[in-house]
């Protein structure tokens, strides 16, 4: 009998050691008009992960003028904005799904002062963002320079003026990337480029022409049938504006245009 408890506890033992433990997955977002907030909520009800909010100690406020001004004026003193504490040990979470509004190309000063805070070596990052046109990519290289010890993984990042479709997307990202169970049919690659005609050239000019930040002309796109419509991804000239756009050197941009079955096409992302 004895013998047989001292194999019964081994194979308990045994169990509870090859089970691996779940990692602890934390939400950490900075939110100055709740753009964002929706972004992070949607992720930490999807996977059941603790929610924590950036919170500066002086509130960004006021438009975006006034907000570039305030971050202006810190960038040339050399601070950062001081934080709340947080109610978390950050530290205590293996995966970390980092928020925030681009601003100026990259993520809000907030979020830098965050990184100053805590130590995310080792861990796995995983950034999303909400902007006005773009900034994805460039924050990720950031965030990537910033914490060279840890993983920073692929991120998501939705316009503004999108929002509504972040749901899905969150549903879809998250899935995909293998953070939520269930299957999701992988997107096609696009196809190769060609010269953008008249039809073309419409749809790009339909996507952008209420935009104020784009001033541009499609010249070549390529595109791909996702489950609601045609992904169009177009390389566009920069059409520079002032006295001196005549002599400006060609710059062009990769902009991402989404033309759901019966709708107007619309822009997702800008690459500058």
């Amino acid at each position: 009998m004895k013998q047989l408890l001292i194999l019964a506890a081994a194979l308990v033992l045994a169990v509870s050691c090859s089970q691996k433990k779940a990692p602890k997955v934390l939400v950490l977002y900075y939110s100055q008009t709740n753009t964002t907030k929706v972004v992070a909520e949607e992720i930490a009800n999807a996977l059941g992960a603790d929610l924590e909010a950036i919170l500066p100690v002086v509130p960004y406020e006021g438009d975006i003028p006034a907000v570039a001004a305030r971050c202006a004026k810190d960038a040339a003193e050399g601070k950062l904005p001081e934080l709340k504490p947080f109610t978390v040990d950050v530290n205590a979470y293996d995966i970390i799904f980092l928020g925030y509004p681009i601003w100026m190309g990259t993520y809000a000063p907030p979020v830098a002062a965050a990184l100053e805070a805590v130590n995310l070596d080792g861990k796995k990052v995983v950034p999303f963002c909400t902007f006005g046109s773009g900034g994805l990519d460039s924050s990720t290289k950031d965030l990537q320079a910033k914490l060279p010890n840890a993983e920073i993984l692929p991120g998501y990042g939705v316009r503004a003026a999108r929002i509504d479709a972040a749901k899905a997307e969150v549903d879809y990202f998250l899935k995909a990337n293998g953070f939520l169970a269930g299957e999701v049919a992988p997107l096609p690659a696009f196809s190769e480029p060609k010269p953008a005609d008249e039809a073309a050239a419409a749809i790009f000019d339909a996507a952008v022409g209420s935009y104020p930040m784009i001033h541009a002309q499609a010249t070549e796109v390529a595109s791909r049938t996702v489950p609601c419509g045609t992904e169009y991804l177009f390389t566009a000239k920069d059409l520079p504006m002032g006295p001196a756009a005549e002599d400006a050197p060609d710059h062009f941009i990769k902009v991402y245009v989404l033309a759901e079955d019966g709708k107007e096409p619309v822009f997702t992302q800008v690459l500058r």
